[in-house]
């Protein structure tokens, strides 16, 4: 079965639009291809035949004339293009434009905060964070994220719990 290329190289050597070269390797070919042979000459008597009938076909206008009105037609029939909206000048319009960039760069921020864990922006920085427990008062601890020591201070037993109590424990 032939393609479409093959296809149209017979139909650009009937029309004789092929270059010396190209128009004898399609004659080589169609020595050897019987389909081919087939095909171009069907090509060859649909030309004849659609050549006799358009001579019989004589336009009362021009040929300038006669497609200009089948165009004004089609025009006629196509839907017209919507109109594009008008642009406004005024405060709404401008409040748009500029909130528009203004939330794109909020929404940017946002997720660097929360792509960014906490205590990684002391970290990347070189700076030490301390932290303390607000349920355990006694305890304090230290991030020293540049050297990498972390601290950890507990004050035990906590001061209150000693404070109505005599001092037996005392080397005094």
């Amino acid at each position: 079965m032939m393609n479409n290329e093959s296809q149209l190289k017979l139909q650009a050597y009937l029309d004789g639009e092929l270059s010396e070269a190209e128009a004898r390797t399609v004659a080589n070919w169609m020595a050897q291809d019987r389909e081919a042979v087939a095909l171009f000459a069907e090509l060859r008597q649909t030309r004849q035949a659609m050549s006799g009938f358009e001579a019989q076909i004589r336009l009362p206008e021009s040929r300038e004339f006669y497609w200009s009105k089948i165009r004004r037609e089609i025009e006629r029939l196509e839907p017209a293009p919507a109109p594009e909206p008008a642009h406004h000048s005024g405060f709404v319009p401008f409040l748009r434009r500029l909130l528009v960039p203004v939330g794109g760069l909020a929404v940017v921020v946002l997720a660097g905060l929360l792509v960014i864990p906490h205590g990684g922006g002391a970290s990347r920085l070189g700076f030490a964070s301390a932290e303390t427990a607000l349920a355990d008062t006694g305890a304090f601890s230290y991030r020293d994220f540049s050297s990498g020591t972390t601290l950890v201070w507990v004050s035990y037993p906590a001061e209150k719990e000693f404070a109505g109590e005599t001092d037996f424990d005392s080397l005094d």
